[in-house]
């Protein structure tokens, strides 16, 4: 018998990443193929899904090509994909606009017609996310209300891996995961919720079809084959949300599992038996790709962006000097960081520089040092921006362990976990093992073909994923630093507090 491979596409914002796996999830290939973002006005954010397709499409035949993998041998075909847009399609599988993405804002009309109907609270237990215009069923009501004659044509919305879906297959269908990021999906039981769908006014038929993300939804057809390369009759799984796929390719797959993805903005994500409902409505759940799993999240605004901004703006020597030595600037950051002593001598950073999400939800924090004197060096600065990402991150842990959850150890993924220094900082504040995979960024890809490996039987089950996830390093919590952090820590919480209405009066000023 011929080996299988398992092929994997990943429609990121900026791009399509198709990734081949061999059966025992060593990596074979990659391709990237990207594509526009579109901004007609403010808050408003839509691509083309053509281009979506047409990324698909010519990232499968480089991927083949350059693989020298024939496509009798794809065992089978999943999908990743960004969450909470809004496809609007035909009958005949036609988008009929430009897609809203996950970014766009612009429906907070329709998010308060919601709230007009149902609590806040309600749509919170029964969907796990509180009501917002990031969500699609919003922005499904936006253009009903504002594109009438578009919303007259549409058969079915769909998120970006459907679509790609519906053009292999022909058929219109999502997944739990994607499901459970639109405000009208019900986690518990995992079907379309009639009173959330009652309060949007929507028709019930719009909706497409819910399956678990390692369901096979159809084959590639005969022309969709001609088009991708991919050979007539490849099964095609659903798969899942990207944030929920990383879950899977980070090795999350069982209770007391975390993993944090790093990267301009940050998260980190459980798997828990149940939903993880807030009283407080600090977290928000979505349907993790193991059908009997959920993952609730947490979600930070900047973290690997704050060291960014600096690097940008404060850290011009250090990306001069990186750039004349040819290595990345960070590498000079990182080292600098290092070379003093960590809570760089009491001095602490706020990274809210795009306001904040988990655990308050508030758009008008800002960032700030806090404690900064003539003593303190570019090394201080530098160490205390690290110190303040992984500061907001531990309220994050804070928030769910509130809830009664356990978390053993968390796993790393994204570019800023290329950091050593990083990673340890994590060890000593969460005073929890930092698990940094081999594979930083290719996490989201490896849950999609586990996905639909599972889906074709190549594996068992989700806890495969903890074999083929291979840890390459392993950060552990430091007493000593610990100590000296959680003091740190309890500053850190507190100046956010005392800053609240300092944040009002310069939000009040424009």
């Amino acid at each position: 018998m011929s080996t299988q491979y398992l092929l994997a596409h990943d429609l990121g914002t900026t791009g399509n990443k198709a990734t081949l796996y061999a059966a025992d999830g060593c990596l074979v290939s990659s391709d990237f193929y990207g594509y526009q973002t579109f901004y007609p006005k403010h808050n408003w954010v839509e691509q083309n899904p053509n281009d979506w397709w047409q990324a698909v499409c010519v990232s499968t035949q480089r991927l083949l090509q350059k693989s020298h993998i024939p496509p009798e041998n794809i065992a089978v075909v999943s999908f990743s994909g960004q969450m909470m847009g809004a496809v609007m399609v035909d009958q005949h599988g036609v988008p009929l606009r430009d897609c809203i993405i996950w970014a766009d804002m612009r429906s907070d009309k329709q998010a308060a017609d919601i709230a007009q109907q149902l609590a806040n609270e309600e749509v919170y237990h029964i969907s796990g996310n509180p009501i917002s215009p990031s969500y699609t069923i919003e922005k499904v009501m936006w253009i009903r209300d504002n594109q009438p004659e578009i919303f007259r044509q549409t058969h079915k919305f769909l998120h970006a891996k459907d679509y790609i879906v519906s053009k292999l297959t022909g058929k219109f269908v999502t997944d739990y995961s994607d499901a459970s990021g639109t405000n009208a999906f019900d986690l518990v039981k995992q079907a379309w919720s009639p009173k959330l769908i009652e309060a949007t006014g929507l028709p019930y038929e719009i909706f497409p079809d819910a399956h678990p993300s390692i369901a096979v939804v159809g084959e590639v057809t005969t022309a969709a084959s001609q088009e991708v390369g991919l050979r007539a009759g490849t099964p095609v799984v659903i798969g899942a949300a990207d944030g929920c796929c990383a879950a899977v390719g980070a090795g999350v797959v069982r209770e007391g599992s975390a993993y944090n993805y790093i990267g301009s903005s940050s998260w980190i994500a459980l798997a828990t038996p149940e939903p993880l409902l807030d009283p407080k409505q600090r977290t928000v759940t979505f349907c993790h790709v193991d059908p009997q799993m959920m993952m609730p999240i947490g979600t930070m605004q900047c973290a690997g962006g704050a060291y960014q901004w600096f690097k940008e703006e404060i850290g011009r020597t250090e990306a001069k000097a990186a750039e004349e030595a040819g290595i990345s600037p960070y590498e000079i950051l990182n080292l600098k960081a290092a070379s003093t002593v960590p809570g760089s001598h009491n001095l602490l950073f706020l990274p809210y520089l795009l306001g904040e999400r988990t655990p308050y939800w508030n758009p008008n924090a800002r960032g700030a040092f806090i404690g900064l004197t003539r003593g303190h060096t570019r090394a201080d600065l530098t160490r205390a921006v690290l110190e303040g990402a992984v500061f907001g991150l531990r309220t994050m842990v804070d928030t769910f362990i509130a809830q009664g959850v356990t978390i053993d150890a968390v796993r790393v993924i994204g570019g800023t976990a290329r950091g050593r220094l990083f990673c340890q900082i994590q060890a000593d504040v969460f005073q929890r093992h930092i698990l940094r995979p081999q594979m930083l960024e290719e996490a989201t890809s490896l849950g999609a073909a586990i996905a639909g490996g599972i889906g074709v039987g190549i594996f068992k089950d989700f806890l495969v994923a903890e074999e083929l996830v291979k840890i390459a390093d392993v950060f552990t919590p430091r007493k000593q630093e610990g100590e000296h952090y959680e003091k740190l820590y309890d500053i850190f919480k507190n100046t956010y507090q005392v800053l609240v209405p300092i944040y009002d009066q310069l939000a009040k000023l424009g």
